[in-house]
C-alpha cells in the first residue's frame, strides 16, 4: 500500500472510532458525550470540506495529521479526560498545533510570495516571523475559546485557569518557532531533503494552479 493509501486508511479508520464511540454514547444514554463526539466528526471533515469548497487539494498526511490533532485532544482529552490522567497530554498536543499552525501559516505566505502574479516579495526572514506569528495568534484564539466554554457552558477546558492559559501559549511558542526555525532554513537552502521541504513539494505538487503553474508542470 502506497504511503498516501496508509494516510487515508489511518484517517478513515480514526473517523470510524469517533462514529462508533458516537453511537455507543447514544445507547448508553450519554446525549452531550454523543454530540460532542458528533461534533468532533464533524470538525474532522472540515479539511476535506474546505478543500473541496476552495478548490485546494490538501496532501494525504496533512489531513491525516489534522484528524490525529483534533482526535486527540478532543475525543482523548475532553471526552475520556485525558488532560486529567495524563499531566503531559496538554504540554505535547500544544506543541503539536503550534507545530501545524507554524506549517499553515509558512505555507499560506509561501503562497502568495511565489505567485508569479502577486507583486510581493518577502525575505526567508520575515515569511519565518509571519509563520510564528499566526501560529501564535491561532493559539491566542483558542485560549479564548476556551474561557468562554468555561464562562457560558460551565466547563473545564482550562484546568488550572491561568497557569494552563500560560503554559499553553509558552509551549504553542515553542512549536511554533521550531516550524519558523526549519521554514528559514528551507527557504536559505532549498534542496536539503527535510521532512519541511518535503511537505511543501507535496502540497505545491497537490496545487499548481495556487503557485501559477500548469497541470503539467512539478
Amino acid at each position: 500500500m502506497q504511503l498516501p493509501n496508509v494516510h487515508k486508511a489511518l484517517t478513515l479508520f480514526l473517523q470510524a472510532t469517533l462514529l462508533l464511540g458516537a453511537v455507543l454514547f447514544c445507547f448508553q444514554a450519554r446525549w452531550l458525550t454523543a454530540a460532542v463526539t458528533t461534533a468532533i466528526i464533524i470538525v474532522t471533515l472540515l479539511p476535506l470540506v474546505l478543500g473541496r469548497r476552495f478548490d485546494v487539494r490538501i496532501p494525504p498526511e496533512f489531513e491525516f495529521l489534522a484528524v490525529v490533532f483534533v482526535y486527540a485532544s478532543l475525543f482523548l482529552g475532553e471526552v475520556h479526560g485525558y488532560y486529567i490522567r495524563f499531566w503531559w497530554w496538554d504540554a505535547v498536543l500544544h506543541m503539536g498545533s503550534g507545530f501545524l499552525l507554524g506549517v499553515l501559516g509558512l505555507l499560506l505566505v509561501y503562497i502568495l510570495n511565489e505567485r508569479p502574479d502577486v507583486e510581493l516579495h518577502m525575505r526567508p526572514r520575515f515569511v519565518a516571523v509571519f509563520a510564528f506569528m499566526f501560529a501564535i495568534g491561532m493559539g491566542a484564539l483558542w485560549e479564548i475559546f476556551e474561557f468562554a466554554m468555561d464562562q457560558l457552558f460551565g466547563m473545564n477546558m482550562q484546568k488550572s485557569g491561568l497557569v494552563d492559559t500560560m503554559w499553553d501559549l509558552i509551549v504553542d511558542c515553542v512549536g511554533a518557532a521550531v516550524i519558523a526555525f526549519l521554514g528559514w532554513i528551507y527557504m536559505r537552502t532549498v534542496g536539503n531533503n527535510s521532512f519541511l521541504e518535503r511537505w511543501i513539494v507535496e502540497f505545491i505538487r497537490a496545487n499548481p494552479r495556487l503557485f501559477g503553474m500548469d497541470g503539467g508542470e512539478q
